[in-house]
C-alpha cells in the first residue's frame, strides 16, 4: 500500500515562467488567473484537490530514474510515430497543447517546429524534462485546465486519460481548447473490452507482475517502482479503459467529429485503413480465458479517437 507521498505538489505555490515564454503564452491563459515572474521556468497553478492519483503521477513521473525508464521505453519507435505523423499531419508552426506530457514522449518521438508547444502535466520533474526538448510546461491537473477555449490547432492526450480520476472530464477539458477545424488526438489508453478479464485470464493477468519484478521488466524493476507505476493507472484495470461510446457522448455534442480506431500497438499509419492487428500471445491467452474473441477489433488493445471540431459557418 502506497504512503507518505512527497509533497511536490507543493514546490510551487505561485506561477513562475521566464518573461520571454508567458509573453508568448499569456493570451492563451485563463484571465483569471494570477502570475508571478521569477527565474524559475515552470508555469504552475494549485491544484484544488491532490487525489491518490494525482500525486501517484506527480511522483512517478518526477522520479529521476523512473521518468528515464519510461521515457526511453514508451511512445518512441517508428510504428508509434508512423500513426501519429499520419493522424496529425505536421506539426510545424501549430499551437500544440499535450496534455499529460510527462517527460516529453510525444514531442520527442514526432519532432517538428510548433509556433507553440505546451506541455501539462502534475509532475514537476517529468515537465522539467519535457521544457529541455522544448515544452513550454505548465504544471496544472488536466480536469480544470487553465486556459481560454478554442485557441490550439493539435490537442494531444497520449496514454494520459487512463491516469486520471474522470477520463470524461478530462478529455471534455481537452476538446474545450481545440480551435474550430482543429483536432483532438488520444491514444495508448487500454480499450475496456480488450481487457475485460474473468477467471483464469484474470488470474495470469495478476500472476505477471511478479513475474516482471523477476526479469526487471521496464517500469518493473523494483517493487516501488511497479507499485508507484500501477498507482498511476487508475482506468488501467481489468473490466475499465476507455469505450468508442464514450468518446462519441463526450465529443459530438461539443461540435465534433469523432472517429475511433481499435489497434494493437505493432500498427502505425495502416491502424487508420481499418487494420486492428493482434496482440501478442500473452494477451490473446488471457483473453481466450475470458471468452473474448482474440481476433475481433474488440480485442484490440487499445483504442484511437481523432475527433475534428466543426468549422464555424
Amino acid at each position: 500500500m502506497l504512503s507518505n507521498f512527497p509533497n511536490l505538489l507543493r514546490k510551487k505555490e505561485v506561477i513562475v515562467i521566464k518573461t520571454v515564454e508567458y509573453s508568448t503564452l499569456k493570451p492563451y491563459l485563463a484571465s483569471n488567473i494570477n502570475a508571478d515572474l521569477d527565474a524559475q521556468s515552470i508555469l504552475t497553478y494549485p491544484i484544488s484537490q491532490k487525489t491518490l492519483a494525482i500525486e501517484a503521477n506527480s511522483y512517478y513521473f518526477g522520479h529521476p530514474e523512473w521518468a528515464k525508464n519510461y521515457f526511453e521505453a514508451c511512445h518512441r519507435n517508428d510504428i508509434f510515430k508512423s500513426r501519429w505523423q499520419a493522424a496529425t499531419g505536421s506539426w510545424d508552426d501549430k499551437i500544440v497543447v499535450d496534455i499529460g506530457c510527462g517527460p516529453g514522449n510525444l514531442f520527442a518521438t514526432l519532432g517538428g517546429k510548433p509556433k507553440l508547444l505546451i506541455g501539462v502535466d502534475v509532475s514537476y520533474g517529468g515537465l522539467e524534462m519535457a521544457q529541455s526538448l522544448g515544452y513550454t510546461p505548465v504544471l496544472a491537473d488536466a480536469h480544470n485546465l487553465p486556459f481560454v477555449s478554442g485557441f490550439a490547432d493539435i490537442v494531444a492526450v497520449n496514454a494520459t486519460l487512463h491516469h486520471c480520476d474522470q477520463m470524461d472530464v478530462v478529455l471534455a477539458e481537452a476538446a474545450r481548447l481545440v480551435r474550430p477545424g482543429g483536432i483532438l488526438i488520444t491514444d495508448h489508453d487500454p480499450h475496456c473490452s480488450a481487457w475485460n478479464f474473468q477467471g483464469l485470464g484474470m488470474w495470469l493477468w495478476q500472476f505477471r507482475l511478479g513475474l516482471y519484478r523477476l526479469i526487471k521488466r521496464g517500469g518493473h524493476a523494483s517493487a516501488a517502482e511497479q507499485n508507484w507505476g500501477l498507482a498511476t493507472e487508475v482506468h488501467h484495470q481489468p473490466g475499465d479503459g476507455v469505450t468508442a461510446e464514450m468518446f462519441h457522448r463526450t465529443l459530438e455534442p461539443l461540435g465534433f467529429t469523432v472517429k475511433t480506431y481499435p489497434h494493437n500497438h505493432h500498427l502505425g499509419a495502416e491502424t487508420f485503413e481499418g487494420n486492428y492487428g493482434q496482440s501478442e500471445w500473452k494477451y490473446r491467452f488471457a483473453q481466450f480465458l475470458s471468452g473474448i474473441n482474440p481476433d475481433s477489433p474488440q480485442a484490440a488493445l487499445s483504442l484511437m479517437c481523432v475527433a475534428t471540431r466543426h468549422t464555424e459557418c
